[in-house]
């Protein structure tokens, strides 16, 4: 049985426990499969984010489902090229195997085990949140996002990058299915030695909600959008909000 036909709350668990098995190979296995051009997109998300919030000295960036620690690398180095000042660079993610990678990339940030429903920090205390690749592995979207919101401070911003459905089709979006549904897979596999985990990949994009749809979930949640870009044949989609 596939992980998404699962009931949520052992799907949820399922997709914890296969991040845990591909912590150690994750790293390689995105730079391979998207050819490093996530690079470029994690650093538009920041510098785009830093423009809209518009301060020059910032308490609390959060990345939730913060895996590895990719994002919150780019946040650090992003920052510095935009002469913005951060005290706390915060990761949240439910499973250790991947939370271990990160602690050992980047020592000085802060970390806790904790699902993106129920992250313990207090109301209002970040300026930004950001989740990038991993709101599509949340089984309880719509609670994540009031759970965002909670912790914002007003006018703060959420950041999401991800893998969405569009509701408009056209040739570049069928390239795009084509390379993740027959080659993304296996050179995924061959990586992690892990089939299931980079099945799950495009299987679990297949069922996700379109862009139009997420969007809506973040209104009903109190945010107001911002900005909406997708990338290289719209295989990424940035979505930059701002708390009301």
């Amino acid at each position: 049985m596939s992980i998404l036909d699962q009931k949520d709350d052992v799907k949820q668990e399922k997709i914890v426990s296969m991040f845990d098995d591909i912590a150690s190979t994750y790293d390689t296995a995105n730079r391979v499969m998207s050819m490093g051009v996530d690079i470029s997109w994690r650093k538009k998300a920041c510098d785009l984010a830093f423009e809209y919030y518009g301060k020059k000295n910032i308490d609390k960036i959060v990345d939730v489902a913060c895996g590895t620690g990719d994002m919150m690398g780019y946040w650090k180095k992003q920052s510095q090229k935009a002469d913005v000042q951060i005290a706390e660079f915060v990761g949240v993610d439910p499973s250790n195997g991947m939370v271990d990678v990160a602690r050992k990339k980047f020592p000085d940030f802060s970390y806790y085990i904790a699902k993106a429903t129920q992250i313990p920090l207090e109301d209002a205390s970040a300026d930004i949140l950001s989740i990038t690749y991993g709101i599509r592995n949340v089984v309880e979207r719509q609670e994540a996002f009031y759970e965002f919101n909670r912790m914002l401070k007003k006018e703060g911003l959420v950041v999401i990058l991800e893998f969405m459905k569009d509701e408009n089709k056209n040739i570049l979006k069928k390239i795009r299915d084509i390379y993740m549904h027959k080659i993304l897979p296996y050179v995924g596999a061959a990586i992690s030695k892990n089939l299931e985990a980079y099945t799950y990949l495009p299987d679990s994009i297949e069922n996700f909600v379109t862009i139009q749809g997420m969007q809506k979930e973040l209104e009903n949640a109190g945010f107001e959008m911002l900005h909406t870009q997708s990338f290289s044949m719209d295989i990424s989609t940035l979505i930059i909000a701002r708390k009301k």
